[in-house]
């Protein structure tokens, strides 16, 4: 008997990894339908029936709060749960308490499914949910760390490869943004005030809100980009030296370019200049680790003629490289004069949201479902290949119809006539913008008919399949993934 329980091989813990990765694909649909009933609602506005919790202030908050949280929020706990049990060679740490990251954070989503069309809201963006919300995030985030840290802790093999590192700070710096943004005073069970006032109220919230975005949608998934890109090409990375500096110049700047959200606002003209300097400062780390990811492929572009898969994570390494250039661009005042307000930041947030981070998790989700239910390959190649092209159409669509809606706006609200008065009424530029609302609703229902395509790939993948947690070798050394050119020891 003792012989036996001594040989019997440690597995990973795969199975939360698992429904991470399926309500990826539920929570997308459920966050993508809801932006195009919106999307129709601006063509549309009778299309909420007079129903309050179906009218666009309402759904709006709900659509940023399932595509960010919801769909990209379980995307990043199943990335993260499995490269960080791979690359450590260990089973995850506390399996009670990953159990209760996956049902505490399909809970927090449906809480906020239920208050937000209630009208039960901060109005801080990205933060709208109320107080005793925010207390389970918190719980969820905190065991989540645990987890996470807990995992490297432990692990065999000597190295901590370079995609941890993308994940362990986006855990941290999310947990200090939650708390610092969410101070706040309850006055009854759904109802709180925010412990700043004014200036500080909008500046908090942007370093909050700026920074969700550098690390909850970027930080983090470049994480899934440093493992996912070269495990697909089967390459090392480019340069993993570029990994490590892309890492620290990022973590650094992007930190400081919160405040070019508010500029010509009552926030101090330094205040504005800095986050305008900072953000043009933060293209250089960008790009440095869109380029480290495309040149992964240097000697294997040919795989992208078959490899539909691979077309996914370069385009969305493409549209990276984009839309941060096209940010540091919008932070610089006189375009930010032109841009603020308008469409054009609605397809600049667009190209990163669904080009970036969506068309990234879709080639994680198609690389990881087959290996987490013991398949070689999902159940069709061509389906990934059409949703492929579904999707490209759809976000090119979408974020050029905003561009022009955009720009077009921008210059018809500043125009004036030689005495000074505006040349047109704000209506003028509403029924102007009105054709490319159209187009944007057509980009949208694209993209959503691609998600629904995948969700029937993945549950053809999975149905009848018997779910497997692969044993973790007892020599981590002689498994240990190569996905860096860097020594063990580095």
């Amino acid at each position: 008997m003792a012989s036996l329980s001594a040989t019997k091989a440690e597995t990973f813990n795969y199975g939360v990894v698992r429904q991470f990765a399926i309500m990826t694909v539920v929570w997308g649909i459920v966050g993508m339908l809801v932006g195009v009933i919106i999307a129709a609602q601006l063509l549309w506005p009778q299309l909420n029936f007079d129903i309050a919790w179906l009218t666009y202030g309402r759904l709006r908050p709900l659509h940023t709060n399932a595509v960010i949280f919801a769909f990209g929020g379980s995307a990043l706990f199943a990335a993260s749960y499995y490269v960080v049990q791979r690359t450590c060679q260990a089973r995850l740490f506390c399996g009670p308490l990953a159990a209760f990251t996956f049902w505490g954070w399909q809970l927090i989503i449906v809480g906020a499914a239920i208050t937000l069309p209630l009208g039960i809201t901060t109005s801080k963006e990205y933060a709208e949910l109320e107080w005793p919300i925010d207390i389970l995030i918190t719980l969820v985030w905190v065991a989540y760390a645990i987890v996470f840290f807990g995992t490297i802790i432990k692990r065999k093999a000597k190295h901590i490869y370079v995609a941890n590192w993308f994940f362990g700070s986006y855990i941290l710096t999310i947990a200090v943004l939650h708390i610092v943004n969410n101070i706040e005073l309850p006055v009854s069970m759904w109802k709180s005030y925010s412990a700043y006032a004014g200036v500080q109220d909008a500046m908090v919230q942007w370093w909050y809100g700026h920074n969700a975005v550098g690390f909850f949608l970027t930080t983090s998934f470049l994480g899934m980009m440093y493992y996912f890109i070269p495990k697909q090409a089967q390459r090392p990375i480019y340069s993993y030296r570029l990994s490590i500096v892309h890492f620290w110049a990022l973590a650094f700047t992007y930190m400081w370019a919160g405040p070019h959200h508010l500029l010509y606002t009552s926030l101090p003209d330094w205040t504005q200049s800095l986050g305008m300097v900072f953000s043009l400062i933060l293209l250089a780390p960008s790009w440095g680790g869109m380029i480290n990811g495309i040149m992964t492929l240097s000697g294997a572009w040919h795989k992208l003629r078959t490899d539909p898969i691979l077309k996914f994570m370069v385009v969305s390494l493409s549209f990276y490289g984009m839309s941060t250039f096209e940010g540091s661009m919008m932070s610089i005042r006189t375009v930010n004069a032109l841009s603020h307000y308008t469409d054009w930041t609605i397809g600049h947030v667009h190209s990163g949201a669904l080009g970036w981070v969506a068309m990234i998790t879709f080639g994680m989700l198609y690389y990881l479902i087959p290996r987490l239910w013991g398949r070689e390959k999902m159940y069709s190649t061509k389906l990934i290949e059409v949703h492929f092209w579904i999707a490209t159409i759809g976000v090119v669509l979408y974020i050029a119809s905003m561009w022009i809606a955009g720009v077009m706006q921008g210059l018809m609200w500043r125009a004036t006539e030689p005495d000074g008065s505006l040349t047109y009424s704000f209506v003028e530029s509403v029924k102007s913008t009105f054709p490319f609302y159209a187009i944007r609703l057509a980009g949208g229902a694209l993209y959503l008919s691609g998600m629904l395509l995948m969700a029937y790939n993945v549950f053809k993948t999975v149905i009848g399949e018997k779910a497997v947690n692969p044993e973790i070798p007892a020599d981590s050394a002689a498994v240990r993934p190569m996905l860096a050119t860097a020594p063990a020891s580095a």
